[in-house]
């Protein structure tokens, strides 16, 4: 079941000041970047944030769940804690602060058909 477009603005909309927030749809379901970083998945309308250590001392009672079959576990994060607009802020500061910033992709080569090749 591929998540709403309303329950990503409104897990955006909670966590405006974390930073720099949007989210890409991928695959009918969404990614949340805070600062150029994957912090969170929103799948099946369920959030889903990255694990890190202070993180999971944040939340201190967490629940892991995969986000999708054949993922890594993430944290779970409930419907009712969505509506506190500080921690939720606060949860996405603290995991994107610890997360490194994405690789440079190289650019990429042209294809060049066999019979141009010298």
């Amino acid at each position: 079941m591929a998540s709403k477009q309303s329950t990503v603005d409104f897990i955006l909309a909670q966590v405006a000041k974390a930073g720099t927030v949007y989210a890409k749809k991928m695959f009918g379901e969404y990614a949340i970047y805070c600062d150029k970083k994957v912090v969170a998945l929103v799948c099946d309308d369920q959030l889903f944030i990255k694990p890190t250590i202070a993180g999971k001392a944040f939340v201190s009672n967490y629940i892991e769940g995969p986000p999708y079959p054949g993922a890594k576990p993430y944290l779970l994060i409930a419907g009712e804690m969505w509506d506190d607009r500080e921690w939720l802020t606060d949860i996405i500061k603290i995991t994107a602060a610890e997360l490194p910033l994405p690789k440079k992709k190289a650019p990429r080569r042209k294809h060049v058909p066999n019979e141009y090749k010298s």
